[in-house]
């Protein structure tokens, strides 16, 4: 299925088509893993199929990113190792020494990691704001400097909402990109391009892969171009010259992932809400922070620019900080503060 055809079509149908054709040697329905490294040319640089190499290029690889883009409605997808290895393409490949980033105050620790430790000796610097209020961002971008404004929606761990569309509209008219990361959403959920946003960030072994079996990490971009150069050549040549591509075992498991997507969102969303309504009524539970419970802050934004609410929940604890050491640990559930998120096991982390 074409890219563009793609987003004519069901999200389910789009999920199984979408970079999947069959393979044209044999005609087997799920595309092979093409566990090479080189591929044979028919002549000096006469590439056969355009793959050479497959830091450059690889089928697997190429399948699963289109697929992705088909599904954020994007222009280009490119896949990574891990997540963070997609961020740190993506910040290298559009950043220079004296740039500023608006970085949402509440999201993945491992962002804010990657920003402050990697690249603020690199001379980035960022700004961190309340996700939830457009005065604030707006005051904390530098007329000149401020080249993305990069927000987490829902965000983790607080299950924050940000207004997608006014972002989008701070970061336009200061001449920056946005970047959602957009992991604890999915693209089942919620479509940030479509709101306005010029990239899309995932760690691919949340939801996407689902399964607890890959690690993995991609951006998704949309039709846009930033000093003078596309979004996709930019995101595209840093991913071949930096080396930090997924494999194509990898990539294989996640596009598997990404076939069944639609299906597991809508039972971790009626779960999570189940579980939610339940918990609020708990003796010891202090908050439950979830944005599909009415009560939430942000429950009606995310009612509007979110097809459902996700399947992370958020506790406040009456005793506080002591109360998760002494949580039950069934067979079913996990407890790790390492545990990742988005599988079909049950997890607790403790945010330290």
């Amino acid at each position: 299925m074409h890219l563009n055809a793609a987003r004519y079509a069901g999200f389910n149908t789009t999920a199984i088509h979408a970079g999947q054709d069959p393979d044209p040697l044999t005609g087997a329905v799920i595309p092979p893993i093409y566990q090479t490294s080189t591929f044979v040319q028919d002549g000096i640089n006469v590439l056969r199929s355009g793959h050479e190499y497959s830091r450059g290029s690889n089928p697997t690889r190429n399948g699963f990113e289109t697929q992705l883009a088909a599904l954020e409605h994007g222009a280009a997808g490119f896949a990574f190792a891990s997540g963070l290895a997609a961020e740190d393409a993506l910040l290298r490949a559009l950043l220079r020494p004296g740039d500023h980033i608006v970085l949402g105050g509440d999201g993945y620790g491992g962002t804010n990691r990657l920003v402050n430790h990697l690249l603020g000796p690199w001379g980035v610097a960022n700004t961190a704001v309340d996700i939830t209020d457009l005065a604030a961002v707006a005051a904390a971008i530098r007329p000149g400097e401020t080249a993305l404004l990069w927000v987490e929606t829902p965000s983790n761990p607080l299950l924050q909402i940000a207004d997608l569309a006014g972002w989008a509209a701070l970061a336009h008219d200061a001449g920056a990109l946005l970047v959602v990361d957009n992991t604890f959403a999915s693209p089942y959920l919620q479509r940030p391009l479509d709101l306005g946003a010029d990239v899309v960030v995932h760690s691919t072994t949340k939801y996407i892969g689902g399964h607890s079996d890959v690690l993995g990490g991609a951006v998704v971009v949309a039709d846009t171009d930033f000093r003078g150069k596309a979004l996709a050549e930019a995101v595209g040549y840093q991913q071949f010259a930096g080396g930090a591509v997924a494999g194509p075992q990898d990539c294989y498991l996640a596009a598997r992932g990404l076939k069944t997507l639609g299906l597991r969102m809508e039972r971790h969303d009626s779960n999570a809400l189940a579980l939610a309504e339940w918990l609020r009524d708990q003796p010891g539970i202090a908050e439950v922070l979830y944005p599909g419970l009415p009560e939430h802050p942000g429950h009606e934004l995310a009612a509007r620019q979110m097809s459902g609410f996700g399947g992370i929940i958020s506790l406040r604890f009456a005793a506080g900080e002591a109360a998760p050491a002494h949580l039950p640990s069934p067979r079913s559930c996990s407890r790790s503060p390492s545990a990742s998120v988005g599988s079909n096991h049950w997890s607790v982390t403790a945010r330290r």
